[in-house]
């Protein structure tokens, strides 16, 4: 009887288990709001390599002001009292914080005017972001008249003292080579919705720079990435313990190459490539920050080219 009584309930006890496992509610889908803002900008056409195309001018002859002028919409980001001291005729002054609500106003491609070049290059990551054609003002005002050029006069290796040359963490070993990191982590279940307000957190953070004294007293405590061609690296050396990531694309995984958790810094030549990275990073989800003037900054007897040139002809500018 014993036995039989074992043989009824053993089964039961089964049957129940089974039911008790089915009944168990599916643990809901984990969101990876990161993919779903990479995937909305690659299929979008807004991928890295998209946003650097074309993204800069330089300033044009002076037998070519007119057709420069009547190409662009000019969107001057600088501070309202140096604006008001000289600025580009029919250029409007807004900040970088409010710039898209400026260019909603315009009709032609935008030009956007800093100092130096590169807080507009944050602003046009963002203009490009927001489906604007944006451009930069190669060297900024510092490069349409000179003087407009202390920013860049004042900080160009060969008046600050040759940062790099011969400091211990200025080296021509090869780059380290870049490892997988996880994704950056975002909230949101749209693309358009995530790209809209982190464009905009972006802008509302001001200007992300990093002073290249910094950097190279302790580079270990940043995660570098020198946005040069491998030639240039050879050639010049690099920052140590840097990386050489390029072009940073979300489709070719990239991007992924960039440590999330660290504070990533992108150098250049001369800080305006390097802002354009990091504006675009910190959009999607980085903790970024541009090396200001870039080479210029460290290395300015040392190249041989992208180097800052005050202006020898100034264009003309209008008061306030």
């Amino acid at each position: 009887m014993k036995k039989l009584f074992l043989l009824l309930v053993i089964p039961l006890f089964v049957i129940a288990s089974c039911k008790k496992d089915s009944d168990e509610p599916t643990p809901p889908a984990t969101t990876d709001s990161y993919q779903i803002l990479a995937d909305y900008l690659v299929d979008n056409d807004m991928d890295l390599p998209d946003i650097l195309a074309a993204w800069i001018v330089p300033s044009p002859a002076a037998a070519d002001l007119n057709t420069f002028m009547s190409t662009y919409d000019i969107i001057d980001i600088r501070g309202a009292s140096d604006f008001a001291a000289g600025h580009i005729e029919g250029a409007v002054n807004t900040t970088l914080a409010n710039v898209l609500v400026t260019a909603a106003n315009t009709t032609k491609t935008i030009l956007v005017v800093c100092y130096t070049g590169q807080t507009a290059a944050h602003a046009t990551v963002a203009l490009r972001l927001s489906g604007y054609n944006a451009k930069v003002l190669m060297w900024g005002m510092s490069g349409w008249n000179s003087s407009f050029s202390s920013p860049w006069q004042g900080n160009s290796g060969d008046v600050n003292g040759v940062t790099a040359v011969g400091n211990s963490n200025w080296v021509s070993t090869a780059t380290t080579p870049a490892a997988q990191f996880n994704n950056p982590t975002l909230t949101g279940t749209d693309g358009a919705t995530m790209l809209e307000a982190q464009v905009q957190l972006m802008l509302n953070n001001g200007f992300k720079g990093i002073n290249n004294v910094d950097v190279l007293a302790n580079p270990g405590a940043y995660f570098i990435n020198n946005y040069w061609a491998e030639a240039d690296v050879t050639h010049y050396g690099h920052i140590a313990n840097a990386y050489r990531i390029m072009p940073l694309s979300i489709e070719n995984g990239e991007i992924n190459n960039i440590d999330p958790d660290k504070t990533a810094v992108t150098y250049c030549w001369t800080g305006q490539t390097s802002s354009m990275v990091t504006a675009y990073l910190n959009v999607i989800g980085y903790n970024a920050v541009s090396l200001k003037y870039g080479a210029n900054g460290m290395i300015y007897s040392e190249l041989e080219s992208h180097k800052f040139v005050t202006p020898t002809v100034d264009l003309p500018v209008v008061t306030d």
